[in-house]
């Protein structure tokens, strides 16, 4: 077989860019001969997490639209025929395109279609994002992380979302651990951190870039903790101030091992990205999710399927205060302690059905 070029699309945030690097390395793993190159651009979390995965990386002018009337509008037409134009140069030659959503993906989408060349495309989240329902057009070859109700992806294959590996690896070796051996791992997590095992832990971030709403109302919070055994466990985001540590709080700018964190945590506090509900149902937590009040409103809807299941609540920001947390803070951990432990199966393969659909979208064009 020839040597392919596949390139990838998905940047801005680590929701559009994680589930993609997860679907190339399976690729890499499994076509070692085929060129994988990422279109992103200068402003995304791409240029620091695609480089350090080992894949080539090709930046492209951002184009953002914004959502209200503004002078910034009328720029965008240039801008996008830019992009598209870069996009071009990028995709000449190339065998397929696979898009997980982000402003990056739009000029891809439509360079894709103009040069003819197969497009997939994996929406991570409930609502699918404006530049996925673009695509959407150009192609019927659609994966979703969670069911959608409506729109072209309502009859899209329900693939997961990628796992990112650290958590992927823990939930592989640990298929068939019994409910002691979870308790031991969460332990033996707690102990990580530096916490007592036998403390309660609550795990709050808002995001790769944190969250300074949330981090106000756990600075609120924090003195109610003196006398308890409640402990937080706190990503504060790398550009915002790291609060000193104590026995009942420990910060960071950033939590790098992640699947600690989460073995560590009695509660989760979060936003409700696609990847952070993810996360929460294959390593089976309880959280209270913070949607984010901006943006396409897909935070709003992504936790749903948590919250059926009883594994989620969520909270408008607007109503998430210090008094509210110390009021319930207790009542979440009962319910958090009366769930079993349990995996969200489908997340263990969904890199897989991803390249098989895409391997299948290769041979249809192929013919």
């Amino acid at each position: 077989m020839r040597a392919r070029t596949i390139v990838f699309a998905g940047g801005g945030t680590a929701g559009h860019i994680q589930p993609a690097l997860a679907v190339a390395a399976l690729w890499q793993q499994n076509n070692p001969t085929d060129r994988i190159i990422f279109i992103g651009t200068q402003s995304g979390l791409e240029t620091t997490l695609v480089p350090q995965a080992g894949f080539e990386l090709k930046l492209i002018t951002r184009v953002r639209v914004p959502r209200s009337l503004s002078p910034a509008l009328l720029k965008v037409p240039t801008l996008l025929h830019q992009a598209i134009a870069e996009s071009k140069q990028i995709l000449a030659g190339a065998d397929l395109l696979i898009g997980f959503g982000g402003y990056v993906c739009a000029p891809a989408y439509i360079a894709a279609h103009s040069l003819h060349i197969p497009i997939v495309i994996h929406e991570a989240n409930a609502k699918p994002g404006w530049a996925n329902r673009l695509g959407a057009r150009y192609t019927d070859a659609l994966a979703v992380g969670t069911p959608v109700e409506k729109g072209a992806f309502s009859d899209a294959l329900i693939a997961g979302l990628p796992l990112r590996d650290d958590i992927a690896t823990i939930l592989h070796k640990n298929a068939n651990a019994t409910d002691g051996q979870w308790s031991q791992l969460r332990k033996n997590a707690k102990t990580f951190f530096g916490i007592e095992p036998a403390k309660k832990v609550i795990l709050v971030f808002g995001g790769s870039q944190g969250s300074q709403a949330i981090n106000s109302v756990i600075d609120g919070a924090r003195s109610h903790l003196k006398d308890s055994s409640i402990v937080f466990l706190h990503s504060v985001g790398r550009s915002n101030e790291l609060p000193a540590s104590d026995d009942h709080y420990k910060a960071f700018a950033y939590i790098n091992d992640m699947a600690q964190a989460y073995l560590a945590a009695d509660l989760v506090i979060a936003r409700s990205g696609a990847i952070t509900c993810s996360e929460v149902g294959a390593l089976a937590k309880f959280a209270l999710f913070i949607p984010l009040p901006v943006g396409n409103g897909e935070q709003s809807v992504n936790a749903d399927h948590l919250v059926a299941v009883g594994r989620a609540i969520t909270l408008a920001q607007k109503s998430f205060n210090s008094s509210w947390l110390i009021d319930n803070m207790d009542s979440m951990l009962t319910r958090s302690s009366q769930q079993s432990d349990g995996v969200y199966a489908h997340d263990l393969d969904a890199a897989a059905k991803i390249v098989a659909l895409a391997e299948h979208q290769l041979e249809l064009s192929a013919r």
